[in-house]
C-alpha cells in the first residue's frame, strides 16, 4: 500500500471516528451516566471514601467473595516435581533427578537414545 493510500485511509477512518464521537456526544443516555459519574465522585470525594468503600458499602460479600493477590498467589504454585530414579543397567549406575537437565542422564540419552533411558525409569 502506498503512503497516499495510506493517509487517505486513515483520514476515512479518523473522519468515521470523529462522526461517531459526536453522535455520542447528542446521546441523552450517555449525558445522564456522565452527569451521574461526575456526581458520585463528588459524593465520594466529601465522605473521603474510596470506589473500594463503596463496593463494600453496597455488597459487602463481593470483596470476601474475590480472591486476594495473595490467595491468587498461592493458588497458582506449581506442584512440586516428584523425584524419578534411572538405573543403567549396563553399569548399575543411578540417577535421581526432578528434571531432565541432569549431566549424567544427558549423556546416557545421547549414548543409549530417549526412548531407552525411559524404559531405565524405576517406578
Amino acid at each position: 500500500m502506498s503512503k497516499l493510500a495510506e493517509f487517505r485511509a486513515a483520514e476515512k477512518a479518523l473522519a468515521e471516528q470523529i462522526a461517531h464521537l459526536e453522535s455520542l456526544k447528542n446521546d441523552d443516555k450517555l449525558q445522564k451516566e456522565i452527569e451521574f459519574e461526575k456526581k458520585l465522585k463528588k459524593l465520594m470525594e466529601a465522605y473521603g471514601k474510596s470506589l473500594r468503600d463503596l463496593i463494600l458499602i453496597l455488597d459487602p460479600q463481593a470483596l470476601s467473595a474475590a480472591p486476594s493477590r495473595a490467595d491468587r498467589g498461592a493458588k497458582t504454585r506449581r506442584r512440586e516435581r516428584a523425584i524419578k530414579v534411572y538405573r543403567n543397567p549396563h553399569s548399575g549406575e543411578v540417577v535421581e533427578t526432578k528434571g531432565g537437565n541432569h549431566k549424567v542422564l544427558k549423556a546416557w540419552k545421547t549414548e543409549y537414545g530417549a526412548d531407552v533411558i525411559d524404559s531405565w525409569l524405576q517406578k
